[in-house]
């Protein structure tokens, strides 16, 4: 019977191990790119957690403190679940990864536990399984965004922004908002360029340098990518090239 092991990434063993996602194409410019992001991250207590069932890779989970996040949330000792991904189900490993994620808040005396889930896109983790776990939604933002958190004391709550239309309407022209935080941000960057190139519509990019920019810019909490254009949201997660240009057309009709 094979066992279940949690294996957390560190500067030691990242370029032997690497992350979950997107490992089969280790060639690919965003595994690399999200490689070398995790290793410039661990000094702000990103964690990295890996379930393996015996050897193989079964789900990992993502986390940091607040004040580092790439989520478009507001708060004060707070850790942020950024992934929560398992490729095997049933099996109690999506529980596994987040209570080692809530003991290791606690013992860093953490006010508690953020996620942002979204119902609408698999890119989000799904908020059921944290509701297992005593989360509660206590915030909504537009495009189906809901923000969890599970406290350990009483605490301030931590909060959305509000400003969303004002982040909308102040970009007109196609943009395209992205960090090397997700390894298919690259693949999602080049189908809406290429798309929009078949329509002869320029794709602005803007990378996201840190978290004051972000926090600032993001069109939505998911914060590491956003597509914009018209002043209305086109995408906050992977296109692919027809889905692009349909969407554009829309927005251009």
């Amino acid at each position: 019977m094979e066992t279940a092991s949690l294996i957390e990434l560190d500067e030691h063993n990242i370029s032997d191990s690497g992350c979950f996602c997107q490992r089969s194409n280790a060639n690919a410019p965003g595994y690399i790119n999200k490689n070398k992001w995790l290793l410039e991250r661990f000094h702000e207590g990103l964690k990295y957690v890996k379930i393996m069932h015996g050897n193989k890779q079964a789900g990992f989970i993502e986390y940091i403190p607040i004040e580092y996040s790439s989520r478009v949330v507001y708060g004060e000792n707070y850790m942020v679940i950024h992934c929560l991904w398992v490729s095997m189900t049933g099996k109690g490993y999506a529980s596994q990864l987040i209570n080692s994620c809530l003991q290791d808040a606690k013992e860093q005396k953490k006010a508690g536990v953020i996620v942002i889930t979204n119902p609408d896109t698999s890119w989000t983790p799904s908020k059921h399984i944290f509701l297992k776990h005593h989360f509660k939604e206590i915030a909504l933002a537009p495009y189906g965004f809901e923000l969890l958190v599970c406290k350990f004391e009483n605490a301030p709550d931590p909060f959305f922004p509000t400003d969303w239309d004002e982040r909308l309407s102040a970009f007109q022209e196609l943009t395209i908002f992205r960090t090397p935080q997700c390894p298919f941000l690259d693949i999602a960057t080049d189908n809406v360029v290429e798309g929009a190139k078949t329509l002869g519509i320029h794709a602005k990019m803007i990378d996201l340098q840190n978290r004051a920019q972000l926090l600032k810019l993001s069109p939505t909490p998911y914060g590491v990518y956003g597509v914009v254009y018209k002043g209305q949201l086109l995408a906050f997660h992977r296109l692919t090239v027809h889905s692009a240009i349909k969407r554009l057309k829309a927005f251009t009709v």
